[in-house]
Parts: C-alpha cells; sequence; structure tokens
C-alpha cells in the first residue's frame, strides 16, 4: 500500500495539469491511504503496523473482504521486530503525499511530512528487513530479497 500510495503521489504531482478535474479523484484516493499511514505510524509509540491478516490465507480467498471470516492478525515492526524496508516505503508515500497536499491543504501536508522524518528515523535506527522479522507472515509474498539497505537511504 506504502508503495502504490508513493506512486499515485508522484503520478498526481507530475501529471497534474493532464489530469485536470481526475486531479481532485487521485487527491481523494492519496488521502485516504495516508490517512491510513498515519494511524498506522501514529498509532503506538514504538511500532509501525504493517500488516494486516495471513497472506497464505488471504491468496486462497476469493470472497469479498467485507465477508472474510478468518482471523485478522496484525503485524508491526518495532525495536525488537525491525522493518527499514517497510518503514522506509512507508516514510516515502508520506513524503510524497505531503508534496500533492503542499497548496491545497498546508495543515495535512505538514502532518504528512512530520510523520515521514519520524517514521524515516525509525526506519535508520532499527534497522533489518521486514521478512527477516516478520517470516512467514510476509514471505513469500514480501519477502525482501535484495536487503533493506537499498531502499533505506543513509
Amino acid at each position: 500500500m506504502a508503495f502504490t500510495t508513493t506512486m499515485l503521489s508522484w503520478g498526481a504531482l507530475e501529471y497534474a495539469r493532464p489530469m485536470g478535474s481526475e486531479l481532485a479523484n487521485a487527491r481523494a484516493a492519496i488521502r485516504w491511504a495516508t490517512d491510513y499511514l498515519l494511524k498506522c505510524a501514529t498509532a503506538t509509540p514504538g511500532k509501525l503496523y504493517v500488516g494486516v491478516g495471513d497472506p497464505n490465507a488471504d491468496h486462497k480467498c476469493w470472497e469479498r473482504p467485507e465477508d472474510m471470516d478468518t482471523v485478522r492478525t496484525v503485524y508491526s515492526v518495532s525495536q525488537s521486530n525491525p522493518g527499514s524496508d517497510v518503514a522506509g516505503e512507508t516514510a516515502a508515500a508520506l513524503a510524497a503525499a505531503s508534496l500533492v497536499f503542499r497548496k491545497v491543504d498546508p495543515v495535512y501536508s505538514k502532518r504528512l511530512l512530520s510523520t515521514a522524518k519520524k517514521v524515516m528515523q525509525f526506519a535508520m535506527n532499527y534497522r533489518g528487513a521486514y521478512s527477516d522479522s516478520l517470516g512467514s507472515a510476509v514471505c513469500p509474498f514480501y519477502c525482501s530479497y535484495s536487503g533493506y539497505k537499498v531502499r533505506v537511504l543513509i
């Protein structure tokens, strides 16, 4: 979700003029995602929530999320379970989105950027790949094969 939000934000920035009236819809989608990512980043000090549900069971399920009755386990990264890669991408999503809202909602933009900086600091302070910390909760679907250092710029 963070990667998608980053890409959608850069698309909205790069193609704002050609998007015309659809830019408002793009901003709405970005805000929906960043509201969620803000909650993930600020709900519990020292934690970043990064996933819900069992990916193995979820990938086998063909029903609507509203109808699912499987266990919805919540996963997070923290000092003891680092996730620099997922935290770095979450920070990128929040930072890119802050640019989208800079002129149209400066208060929200500042909140996004402030949170992005904190999440990036978290990524740098507690280094490690989230697939190493969360194992089968993210692999084989979201494993980090190239290593978290590729995404976290130092």
